[in-house]
């Protein structure tokens, strides 16, 4: 190695690597889950699942073997094998990282490894052309088949490490928040603000994207919608998209101006080391109207109420049904999380890796949160005169739900000065 490895830490050279154990205990599960589904191997090439399971997103692909089988775990890299080698904890690197071979040999090489049948792939993630092509160089070994949904539930329940990193996200998050306060009022423009928020999150870390599973959804983390931005609609996925500075980026901060005595919602994602912290808090130039003020009540309201439901342990259609029966009895029906017919039918999503992980606060998901799941709780509603609502990211304990970002330190409402 000619390069220096040593340039490969966070802030004043702290060592950002994913713990070793992490990764070992986290193929241990994979083993285990792709036993009791039958499975004799799984190979992984997407960046996200490649990063949780390698501590890398190297270009490659690993294959983890189940539990009982005589597949040896292998990580294949196709560049840079020194960088994954080094990511992946050096000399203690939880299994082989060698060149990857050429596709032609991708089957005899995984008999290599002691596999008799075609590994599953994660083809819920894969681009089809990609998949057919591993399908057919797989062919010889049997059919492929789809453990997507292994790795998702997988991912679902975190570690003490991985709600560390969360806790530390959040703590950014408020720094954000902080950073908007200071520079806001009367004529900043709702891209002013998101750079304030974002030098914070890049000075602390963040590598430039956030990474989500619905395709053809992207995101900014700094949404900011000021006064009548709020009842925008956009492509994404959730209650509020805002201006965008342009059709291309039709997402987050727009060129309209803050004006007094209306109100400014402010979206904030960060990301530590991988880990999503999502939240939301209102702001305004001068004092907001009583309407205004009943109306984020009523979101705090609905929020409690959700995150109660799910502390006990009941399933998210039914945390959904508690917190969309308050909002039509206190008249939001038509208000909720948008405007017919462009309204959002959740109030919370899971987050990890990920920004729209599961499970999700929503009529048919018929689990609950387990106990190490993390979710944003984000009810709002938009007028055509702007858009109110507040958001915090939590983490299920056995001892209920555990806010991960502002929380109560930091107030529904912050004012400017007129």
């Amino acid at each position: 190695m000619t390069w220096d490895a040593a340039r490969l830490t966070g802030p004043d050279g702290a060592d950002w690597r994913v713990p070793v154990a992490e990764l070992e205990a986290r193929r241990q599960r994979l083993g285990s889950a792709l036993s009791e589904a039958g499975l004799e191997s799984a190979l992984i090439d997407d960046p996200v699942e490649l990063y949780w399971l390698t501590g890398g997103r190297q270009n490659g692909l690993l294959l983890v073997g189940a539990d009982g089988s005589d597949v040896s775990n292998v990580h294949w890299v196709r560049k840079s094998i020194e960088r994954a080698e080094f990511e992946a904890g050096g000399d203690d690197a939880p299994d082989s990282i060698v060149a990857q071979p050429r596709m032609s040999a991708l089957a005899n090489a995984i008999r290599a490894a002691g596999g008799t049948r075609a590994p599953a792939l994660l083809a819920g993630k894969m681009p089809h052309d990609r998949f057919v092509f591993f399908a057919g160089k797989l062919a010889s070994l049997g059919e492929v088949a789809d453990c997507t949904r292994i790795l998702y539930r997988l991912r679902e329940t975190k570690s003490e490490w991985e709600l560390a990193m969360h806790r530390a996200s959040g703590a950014i998050n408020r720094q954000m928040f902080a950073a908007v306060r200071d520079c806001g009022g009367v004529g900043r423009t709702e891209l002013q603000l998101a750079a304030a928020a974002d030098e914070v999150s890049r000075a602390a870390g963040f590598g430039g994207r956030i990474r989500m599973r619905r395709w053809p959804m992207d995101c900014d983390r700094v949404v900011v919608a000021a006064g009548r931005s709020g009842a925008i609609p956009s492509y994404f996925d959730s209650a509020l998209g805002g201006l965008g500075a342009s059709p291309i980026s039709s997402l987050g901060a727009g060129h309209a101006k803050v004006v007094a005595n209306e109100p400014v919602i402010v979206d904030i994602v960060h990301l530590h080391r991988g880990y999503v912290s999502d939240c939301t808090r209102m702001f305004s130039a001068g004092p907001l109207s009583e309407e205004w003020h009943e109306r984020l009540g009523h979101m705090a309201e609905i929020r409690d109420s959700v995150v109660e439901s799910l502390g006990r342990g009941e399933d998210c259609s039914a945390a959904w049904l508690i917190g969309h029966g308050l909002a039509v009895e206190m008249g939001y029906a038509e208000h909720l999380m948008g405007m017919p017919p462009n309204q959002a039918i959740f109030l919370g999503h899971s987050v990890g890796l990920e920004l729209d992980e599961t499970p999700v606060v929503a009529d048919r998901f018929d689990r609950p949160l387990e106990v190490g799941g993390t979710m944003a709780i984000e009810p709002k509603v938009l007028f055509d005169e702007g858009a109110i609502g507040t958001e915090d990211t939590f983490a299920r304990t056995s001892d209920g739900m555990e806010c991960l970002t502002s929380g109560s330190s930091w107030d529904l409402l912050t004012e400017w000065e007129a």
